[in-house]
């Protein structure tokens, strides 16, 4: 018995918030934040070393930094707002040797008290709020999780039943076709053809129950689950106008010079630290790790066949022997979609009518030609015969 074909890859899309664990990021959140603190506090420990080095050191720190930042939490206008520090750093060539001590005793321990009243942790299981999140994400998600997966068995079992009517169906062909066969033996293949039909009708049922059941239930737990997303929401709005408050205060101790070229330069920077915006972040975060993610919802899959390669050297050698005539062609009518994968195959829609111009071969190909002309090969099992035919 002919093996099955596999089951298509996952769709890219089922990465979505939506879907089973895909909650994960917006869990991992806080263990980000936490450390984007560490990041920050370290960052400007080291700033301030480079203060008294002035300006070569300067640049050799702007340039460790920013390859440094780009693979950390922050994002959005607060992750600008810190890179644009490095960028002003560029342009500096001295700085006041009072700068260092402020850095230090000021901002990085008020940074590290806020991250130690913040970031509660518990027992064994990390942060705290990591923890609920995590529960709660868990509790909302498990019963639609479990009738997804009830839905994804049903409909693989449904596309094996269309694949399993197929080949009854091209058994059942090859056997009307053979005149050794007794009436009794074809009459075996009609009954097997028929009961794989009732078999795929009433898995098509379920199918469709199961993703009717799915459906029903999916609103309330869209619910659910931006509850409590937006909770988390909630608390990272807090840490980024912390944060941002944090670089403006870092700020106001950089941007001490008289020179008019660094006032120009500090300027530019306040204005990049003034941009941060809590809402376009937590909007973007929600767009790309979030409930705004593109999904792609539960529908019904229509089972299309497989198509065989085509052995074109093959077929070339089986026509110089005989090629199969068919005077005026027979019209055939698509019944799947079809894009031609070479240059001599044929592109058509579902219902799209042609001419068949030869007989199939034994790859399950045949060579048809389409109303504008072009000629081209296409899979015989993707089309049928139309139930009014012309004579060209």
């Amino acid at each position: 018995m002919a093996s099955l074909p596999k089951e298509p890859p996952e769709n890219p899309k089922k990465q979505s918030f939506w879907m089973p664990g895909k909650y994960a990021s917006t869990v991992h959140r806080t263990e980000q934040s936490f450390q984007a603190c560490n990041d920050i506090v370290a960052c400007f420990v080291e700033r301030a070393k480079v203060e008294k080095q002035y300006a070569q050191q300067l640049s050799q720190w702007s340039s460790k930094w920013k390859s440094i930042v780009d693979s950390r939490p922050l994002y959005g206008s607060l992750m600008r707002a810190w890179q644009c520090f490095f960028t002003s750093a560029e342009h500096l060539s001295t700085l006041h040797s009072s700068i260092s001590q402020s850095l230090i005793t000021e901002e990085g321990d008020r940074v590290k008290t806020w991250q130690k009243e913040t970031f509660a942790r518990k027992l064994f299981c990390g942060f705290r709020e990591s923890h609920d999140n995590n529960t709660s994400f868990s509790r909302a998600q498990k019963p639609w999780s479990k009738k997804l997966t009830k839905l994804e068995k049903v409909r693989v079992a449904y596309h094996k039943s269309c694949q399993r009517e197929q080949m009854a169906i091209d058994k059942e062909k090859l056997a009307s076709e053979n005149p050794e066969l007794s009436p009794e033996k074809k009459q075996r293949f009609t009954n097997a053809r028929e009961k794989t039909m009732e078999e795929k009708e009433k898995l098509r049922e379920h199918y469709e129950k199961s993703l009717e059941d799915v459906t029903s239930s999916t609103p309330r737990y869209m619910e659910e689950m931006e509850a409590i997303f937006e909770q988390s929401q909630e608390e990272e709005r807090k840490r980024i106008s912390f944060l941002k408050q944090t670089f403006l205060s870092i700020h106001r101790h950089l941007d001490i010079t008289n020179n008019e070229s660094v006032k120009a330069v500090y300027s530019e920077l306040h204005q990049t630290l003034m941009s941060i915006d809590e809402q376009d972040d937590l909007k973007w975060w929600k767009n790309n790790r979030g409930p705004g993610m593109a999904t792609d919802w539960p529908k019904i899959m229509d089972w299309v066949p497989p198509v065989k390669k085509l052995n074109r050297k093959k077929r070339e050698q089986k026509r110089k022997q005989s090629r199969p005539v068919m005077i005026g062609g027979v019209k055939v009518r698509a019944l799947y979609d079809y894009v031609g994968e070479e240059g001599d195959e044929l592109s058509f829609k579902a219902g799209e009518v042609f001419l068949k111009v030869e007989e199939e071969d034994d790859q399950g190909w045949c060579r048809g030609v389409l109303d504008g002309g072009k000629e081209g090969f296409y899979p015989a099992n993707y089309v049928e015969v139309a139930e009014s035919q012309d004579a060209v």
